[in-house]
């Protein structure tokens, strides 16, 4: 055999090698632990719906568009940073309840569901496509980031969606830097029904503590304000007029889900303008679905941004 052929035969050898390293390495099984269990896919999935803000977020963020979104049946509800960066998507209905026939119309390979309000229907979804079940609803700051990381496993993406992280994490301690204010903080959603504060321990109040935002309720924490609620390590706090005079921030920042709402009834009373927020003019609208629908690293960095433009920094 002369030279020649025996170059053609190692070229031919190293190619057959390489398609062989290369169909292993996309062959490999993926584990991800989510709250069901140990979620295993072994493809790259091309054709997936998810069944909430935070997982629409996560896609985003690495430059992957879903086919289905639970949207509420209004495409408006996904901020528009997000949908700048994704395709058009079939609606599949509520969040809090998807039609399982529109998702399996669209005929996914990655469904991606909420473990508090899609645990009941995890099976059903089971039979359409495999299922990431993960935190969205009530979760915290940090945990969005967690779910963020393993969906990037289950895409592929887990190097990319690290370094997105990572750059996520180094756009807010820029922001921090930025926002010196010692003044406190709330965020709260209203409605015609009452109002919610967000604590620390809700996913706002989490995007606040990471900025370096003080608030006030932690405040009261510290003086040993006695509330069942506030020691509860709750997320979402039901607040009474009173409650919020106590909670006194300097800062109100309100998104309101009705007009007119709860605020409005307040503000006939006299004792509102004793708020630190109203006699400094501080008590500010802001969107509730960037605050509190839209979890994620696009939606966090916004509330940054606007953060800084709010307080003058």
């Amino acid at each position: 055999m002369n030279t020649k052929k025996q170059w053609n035969w190692v070229y031919a050898i190293f190619g057959v090698v390489m398609m062989l390293l290369s169909s292993f390495s996309s062959a490999e099984i993926r584990t991800v632990k989510d709250e069901q269990g140990q979620f295993q896919i072994e493809s790259v999935p091309t054709r997936i719906v998810v069944l909430e803000f935070s997982f629409v977020d996560a896609l985003a963020a690495v430059g992957v568009s879903p086919i289905g979104v639970a949207d509420d049946n209004d495409e408006t509800r996904v901020i528009a940073s997000v949908r700048s960066k994704i395709g058009k998507w079939q609606s599949v209905g509520m969040r809090s309840q998807p039609s399982l026939e529109a998702i399996a119309v669209l005929k996914p390979d990655l469904i991606i569901a909420d473990a508090e309000r899609h645990r009941t229907i995890y099976q059903d979804l089971q039979r359409i496509a495999p299922t990431l079940l993960l935190k969205s609803r009530g979760e915290t700051y940090e945990e969005n980031l967690e779910s963020a990381q393993k969906i990037g496993i289950a895409l592929d993406k887990e190097v990319k969606m690290a370094l997105r992280i990572k750059q996520h994490q180094h756009h807010m301690a820029q922001s921090k830097h930025r926002l010196v204010s010692k003044e406190t903080v709330q965020f709260a959603v209203v409605s015609d029904k009452g109002m919610w504060l967000h604590s620390p321990a809700s996913y706002a109040g989490g995007v606040l503590s990471s900025l370096g935002i003080l608030s006030p309720l932690a405040k009261q924490e510290e003086d040993n304000t006695p509330s069942e609620d506030l020691h509860s390590g709750k997320a979402y706090l039901p607040t009474s007029f009173e409650f919020l005079l106590k909670t006194n921030p300097d800062w109100l920042l309100v998104g309101a889900y009705s007009q007119p709402n709860i605020v409005d009834e307040w503000k006939n009373n006299p004792l509102f303008k004793i708020l630190k927020s109203s006699k400094k003019e501080q008590v500010v609208e802001v969107s509730p679905a960037l605050w509190s629908l839209n979890r994620g690293m696009l939606a966090a960095e916004e509330i940054a941004h606007e953060l800084e433009t709010l307080l003058g920094h």
